[in-house]
């Protein structure tokens, strides 16, 4: 019976089960990350953290203690040089389990154990930074909170003084607007003024060309008056020198 046996055995015995551990060990501290099954890289867990904070001392009993587990002077030597760099300032925590999926042969649980300060796969986008927009104008007049804030006004005395420096501020916007106006209309005049002598002088002309034509044919009359008058007389003079 288990009576409060907290190893887990693996299907293994003490002596198989500590080479095993030991070299999966030194398998991870090498290549920062290895694919095992679920139960396997739980134990592992347990087995592997004790030795990284112990590599953050970097004294003699330390790397006496933890080659007693691991029987690798190369890794050691990895482990308190470049991992213990990396994992200085890390509580806890330095390992990660990720599930993978099942085994094609025996439907096993397996995953992916790696450090966590190596991780090179995933997780390295930075996160964009999201902008919250406030829109303006009239659609944000008809919101609760504005429509609270309608009803507070009345009894708070600093948003009368707001509506009048609006109001101050609707008059000084507004006399520019009348400024510009008045030289439109003063142009609008000048250019009727302008067209005005024109118009004149179209409706004029045809009343002083009238006598200017006329002129001509009355002194015409005249002339031709005038000449059957001298024919009349000296017609009459022959006469009168024949009598």
């Amino acid at each position: 019976m288990r009576h409060n046996n907290k190893t887990k055995s693996l299907g293994r015995l003490a002596g198989h089960r500590k080479a095993m551990l030991a070299n999966m060990a030194c398998s991870l501290i090498e290549h920062k990350r290895i694919n095992t099954t679920v139960a396997k890289g739980k134990v592992l867990r347990r087995y592997i953290e004790p030795l990284l904070t112990k590599a953050k001392t970097d004294t003699t009993h330390s790397r006496r203690v933890v080659f007693s587990y691991l029987q690798n002077k190369e890794v050691v030597s990895e482990l308190f040089g470049e991992v213990a760099s990396k994992i200085a300032d890390r509580p806890g925590g330095y390992t990660r389990i990720i599930k993978t999926g099942s085994r094609v042969g025996d439907a096993a649980d397996m995953c992916m154990i790696e450090l966590v300060d190596f991780n090179e796969i995933y997780g390295k986008e930075e996160k964009k930074k999201t902008r919250r927009k406030r829109r303006s104008g009239a659609k944000n007049q008809d919101t609760p909170a504005t429509k609270a804030a309608a009803v507070e006004t009345p009894a708070e005395e600093p948003v009368v003084e707001d509506a009048v420096v609006v109001e101050e501020e609707t008059v000084a916007e507004s006399a520019p607007a009348a400024e510009a106006s008045a030289p439109a209309e003063a142009t609008d005049d000048a250019e009727k003024e302008e067209k005005a002598p024109e118009t004149e002088a179209k409706v004029e002309t045809p009343e002083a060309e009238a006598p200017v034509v006329e002129e001509p044919k009355a002194e015409a009359d005249d002339a031709e008056d005038s000449a059957s008058a001298e024919a009349n007389g000296d017609t009459q003079k022959k006469e009168e020198g024949k009598e």
